[in-house]
C-alpha cells in the first residue's frame, strides 16, 4: 500500500488528496496542516468576520470530507524536515512520517516587514489577516469605538476592511502605493474603488505608510501620526518554501516545478500559493497565487503521486471580488500602446471595462460593474484564441458565444448550439 504525504490543509492540499483518490482508492494519506482549521474557503475569512457566513457554510468539502477519503488529518503541527534519501518527514511534535510520495501545499505567510518600534505594539491588539483564526481573533477584539489601522491597500487589506466594517466605522487603509489594489488594477480604475471606499467613511492614506510605532500610535513617513486601538498589518504574502529548498531542492520565488508539479527532489511535488507556475500570456515563470491555479495543480500532483498522469500547462493571473458593493474582476496582462498593445476602454456610470490586446490575442481585462459573460473574456485568453478568428468587435462590446461560431458553441456547450 502507498503512503502519501501531503503538507498543508488548504485547496491546494484537498484537490491533492481527490486527485490521489481518482488514481489510487487504497493508499494511506495523511495531512499536516498547521492550522487548528483546514478544509475551509480561505476567501471567505472576510465575510466570517462581517458575519455574512459561518464555519458550518466555510467547509470546502464538508466536515467528513477527510473520513470519506481515508485521510489522517494532524491538525496544529508543522512539517520540520524533509529527508529526501530516507524518505522521511519530520514533524514539530517529533512524528517522523514515512512517505512513498509527497506534496508540499504549504501556501503562503504574512510578509511584515521590521518596522521600527512594531514590537512595541500589544500583541493583542497586532493581527495579521490568512487564516479563520486571524478572523476569530479580530472578531473577539474589534468593538463598534476601536480605531483600527490596515498597513495594506491591497487584497488582503481591502478585504479586511470590508469585514471590519460592520463592527466600527473607525477605519484606516494606508499604503505606499498611489493607489488602491495596484497589483491589478491601473489609476483609473482605482479611482473608482477609491471613491467608493471614501463614501463608506473609510480613510485612506495613500502614498504614506507607518515608519515607526510608538504603542498603539503609527508615526507615518508623511509626518502625521495615527492613533490605533488595533492594527492590522496586510502588507503581504510570502510564499512557504523553506522545506523543499533546506531539502536541496531548487526554488526562485517560488518551488520549482514541472507541468507533473514535480518538484527537483524525487518523488516530492509542490502546489498551490508556494510554486511558481508557468504565465501562459508572457512564457514566463511567476507565482499564480489564485484559488483556480491551486486547485487544478493540487489535483495534478495527486494523480501524479498515485501513478496517474496530468499536466498543469499553466495558468493567469486572476481575480474576481466584491468589495463593499464593488464587483471587480481582473485577470491577464495589461499590454498599453507603449510596449505593443491595443486597449479598447468603455464607462459608464457603475460599468467600468478594460480589455488589453497584443498581436492578435485577448491578454487581459479589467472589469468592474458589469461582469456578465466575463467568462469569455477568461476562455479567450486561457486558449489563446487568435481574435481573427471570431468576430471581435462583437464580443468586446457584448460578449457572448455567437460571434465564435457553431462548431466552438457545439464543443463548448455540448451540442446545444
Amino acid at each position: 500500500m502507498k503512503r502519501y504525504v501531503i503538507v498543508g490543509g488548504g485547496i491546494a492540499g484537498i484537490h491533492c488528496i481527490e486527485g490521489i483518490r481518482s488514481a489510487d482508492r487504497s493508499g494511506s494519506i495523511t495531512l499536516i496542516s498547521a492550522e487548528a482549521d483546514s478544509n475551509y474557503g480561505r476567501p471567505l475569512i472576510s465575510y466570517y468576520l462581517e458575519g455574512a457566513t459561518d464555519e458550518e457554510k466555510m467547509s470546502y468539502r464538508g466536515s467528513d470530507f477527510y473520513e470519506r477519503n481515508g485521510v489522517t488529518a494532524l491538525h496544529g503541527v508543522t512539517a520540520e524536515k524533509l529527508d529526501p534519501t530516507a524518505k522521511t518527514l519530520t514533524l514539530s511534535d517529533g512524528q517522523v512520517l514515512p512517505y512513498d510520495a509527497l506534496c508540499v501545499a504549504a501556501g503562503s505567510g504574512p510578509f511584515v516587514p521590521p518596522f521600527a518600534g512594531l514590537d512595541t505594539v500589544p500583541q493583542e491588539k497586532k493581527f495579521t489577516f490568512m487564516t479563520l483564526s486571524d478572523a476569530r481573533g479580530l472578531m473577539q477584539a474589534v468593538t463598534p469605538e476601536s480605531r483600527v489601522l490596515i498597513i495594506g491597500g491591497g487584497l488582503i487589506g481591502l478585504k479586511c476592511a470590508e469585514g471590519l466594517y460592520a463592527h466600527t466605522k473607525h477605519l484606516t487603509v494606508c499604503d505606499l502605493a498611489p493607489h488602491v489594489l495596484s497589483s491589478i488594477l491601473q489609476p483609473e480604475s482605482a479611482e473608482i474603488v477609491e471613491q467608493h471606499l471614501k463614501a463608506k467613511g473609510i480613510r485612506l492614506m495613500l502614498g504614506d505608510s507607518a515608519k515607526e510605532f510608538q504603542g498603539t500610535k503609527a508615526l507615518m513617513n508623511s509626518g502625521e501620526t495615527v492613533e490605533f486601538d488595533l492594527l492590522v498589518l496586510a502588507i503581504g504574502v510570502r510564499p512557504n518554501t523553506g522545506l523543499i529548498k533546506d531539502a536541496g531542492g531548487d526554488v526562485n520565488r517560488g518551488i520549482v516545478t514541472d507541468a507533473s508539479m514535480a518538484t527537483t527532489i524525487p518523488c516530492v511535488y509542490a502546489a498551490g500559493d508556494c510554486v511558481e507556475s508557468k504565465n501562459i500570456i508572457t512564457g514566463g515563470q511567476g507565482i499564480l497565487a489564485i484559488l483556480p491555479n491551486a486547485a487544478m495543480q493540487g489535483r495534478t500532483a495527486g494523480i501524479n503521486m498515485a501513478g496517474g498522469e496530468a499536466v498543469f500547462d499553466g495558468g493567469i493571473p486572476m481575480n474576481s471580488m466584491g468589495l463593499m458593493g464593488v464587483h471587480l474582476m481582473t485577470a491577464g496582462s495589461y499590454y498599453e500602446e507603449s510596449n505593443g498593445g491595443q486597449v479598447y476602454m468603455e464607462a459608464s456610470e457603475g460599468s467600468y471595462k478594460k480589455l488589453f490586446t497584443k498581436d492578435g490575442y485577448l491578454t487581459g481585462f479589467i472589469l468592474m460593474g458589469d461582469l456578465h459573460r466575463a467568462g469569455i473574456y477568461t476562455a479567450l485568453i486561457r486558449e489563446r484564441r487568435p481574435l481573427d478568428s471570431i468576430d471581435f468587435e462583437t464580443v468586446k462590446k457584448d460578449p457572448s458565444l455567437l460571434p465564435f461560431g457553431a462548431e466552438y458553441r457545439r464543443q463548448t456547450l455540448g451540442g446545444v448550439v
